[in-house]
């Protein structure tokens, strides 16, 4: 039977990618949804998402070897419980040129409330792979307090795996690209200021591809909240500060991109969710310190296109390797 006439469900209760199935979106019983019925066929016709073809085929085939990789282990998960279950996934590109290049660590969106694996995660991860790219994707806290600061650790263990397994990975663990989408775009923003890859010892990422990112807590302060939600408890929640102290510190990701790399932008102009001001704040910063910056708003596609698939964002992780290797070239 082809993938795209077999249930979400029946494809997630697949013994072969039992381990990361829990995972394709994190926190989320998709069992008691109704579209979990539904085929990938139906669920494009009805939901749009176009991309769960390609992510399978992608996430099947690494399963076929070793792919998964716990980011602690049980006694550290004992003494924390939310960092159980977080996880690595390693998609390795066939490409034979591939250990050269940089690889790529790849962070799904969802609030801090879910890490969607299943839409920004496995299918992006094949069209960074078809164009010759090792990938690994990330899998981190969430529903936890200053989630965000959490998941800078999650970072820098996920390339402290990388870096002691790097002859099984083929690759250098000094040259990265990050991506992340919404929340994870924020993640891998915030990893290129004090709290990220410089309070970790870690390398500098060669460039940083943020999609529809959250950057600004400045631009959150002044929207309208709902009747009797707290900012501070917002703030709290994700970085653990009050709201304040994250418009006047380096949360605030436009004041301090000093120490990013090269960045890639993609977003939509029909984003209600994170406005695209929160991009072209970025983009301003940067262009202002000199970082070499690339900024894409499509006309249409909202918040949450994943790859583009059938909208007018599709192609933008071919655009953003074009433009990350016309780098080096120019």
């Amino acid at each position: 039977m082809k993938l795209m006439d077999r249930t979400l469900g029946n494809i997630l209760e697949d013994p072969a990618i039992a381990e990361i199935a829990p995972d394709a979106i994190s926190k989320w019983d998709l069992s008691k949804e109704e579209f979990y019925g539904w085929t990938l066929q139906e669920i494009a016709d009805r939901m749009g998402w176009g991309c769960l073809e390609r992510g399978f085929k992608r996430l099947f085939k690494a399963a076929e070897g070793e792919y998964y990789f716990r980011l602690y282990s049980d006694e550290e998960c004992t003494a924390a419980p939310e960092k159980k279950d977080r996880n690595l996934v390693w998609f390795p590109s066939d490409d034979p040129a591939t250990d050269g290049r940089p690889f790529i660590l790849l962070v799904p969106g969802g609030g801090f409330v879910n890490v969607w694996n299943l839409t920004e995660g496995w299918p992006v991860a094949q069209h960074f792979n078809a164009r010759g790219y090792h990938v690994f994707i990330l899998t981190y806290q969430v529903k936890t307090e200053a989630a965000v600061v959490k998941a800078m650790g999650d970072m820098a263990r996920a390339l402290e795996i990388i870096e002691e397994n790097k002859e099984k990975f083929r690759v250098d663990p000094g040259k990265y690209i990050t991506c992340g989408f919404s929340a994870g775009g924020y993640l891998v923003c915030l990893w290129n200021t004090e709290k990220g890859y410089s309070a970790f010892g870690l390398p500098k990422p060669a460039a940083c591809f943020p999609v529809y990112p959250v950057t600004s807590y400045r631009l959150m302060d002044a929207e309208e909240w709902d009747e009797g939600e707290d900012k501070d408890e917002a703030a709290r929640a994700g970085v653990g500060c009050t709201m304040k102290e994250a418009c006047n510190s380096c949360f605030e990701i436009p004041l301090h991109t000093e120490g990013f790399p090269p960045a890639a932008i993609f977003l939509a102009a029909g984003d209600d969710l994170v406005p695209p001001e929160h991009s072209k704040l970025l983009a301003a910063s940067l262009e202002k310190n000199g970082i070499p910056c690339r900024l894409e708003i499509g006309p249409t596609g909202g918040h949450g296109f994943a790859d583009g698939t059938g909208m007018s964002m599709e192609g933008w992780p071919e655009r953003a390797i074009d433009w990350f290797e016309s780098l080096s070239e120019g």
